[in-house]
């Protein structure tokens, strides 16, 4: 049994695929997951599995939830040494410290290759800067993300895989209830 963090792309955005936290926690608990925990209503779930992360475990959660849910998403699923590794592999320390609510780490359905990062940073046509460090990448939104040009929907056209974000504040929330 280890503890995972399941994050839910496009979850309570927008207005779309709104799920209570309640009904995910019932989610997880009637597949046998134990211990779930969500975080901020967005789409965080820690929770214990006797399942290892990766492609299999985030298919079944989509495909389950699809099927019991409604709610055609993506899970991206890390374990706590995975979720450890993301934080401490954050290229923009200084940011972190100086400004962790402007600084998103992005997980990703895949590791994107070079040739689609150069397209994704010669797209930027604000201030943002990122880093692509195995399947994540980390961006810094220094005017914030509400006006920023560079989306999600850009980020997906130049890579080729989805993802979804969460800042550097919720990045150490999910880890602390991951080692907890």
């Amino acid at each position: 049994m280890s503890k995972q963090i399941a994050l839910l792309r496009a979850v309570n955005v927008g207005g779309r695929g709104i799920i209570s936290s309640v009904d995910l926690k019932t989610f997880f608990a009637s597949l046998g997951f134990c211990d779930a925990v969500t975080l901020l209503n967005s789409g965080n779930v820690v929770f214990t599995s006797p399942k290892r992360a990766g492609a299999g475990l985030e298919k079944l959660l989509h495909d389950e939830a699809v099927k019991r849910l409604k709610l055609d998403t993506d899970f991206l699923v890390r374990d706590a040494n995975a979720w450890r590794w993301v934080v401490e592999s954050n290229p923009f320390r200084k940011e972190a410290e100086a400004d962790p609510a402007h600084l998103v780490v992005m997980a990703l359905t895949g590791e994107p290759d070079r040739r689609s990062l150069g397209a994704l940073r010669a797209a930027i046509v604000g201030p943002e800067r990122f880093e692509a460090v195995g399947k994540q990448l980390y961006i810094v939104y220094p005017q914030g993300t509400g006006g920023s040009k560079f989306t999600v929907a850009l980020i997906k056209r130049h890579l080729g895989v989805r993802g979804t974000g969460r800042n550097w504040n919720t990045t150490l929330k999910l880890l602390a209830l991951v080692e907890g």
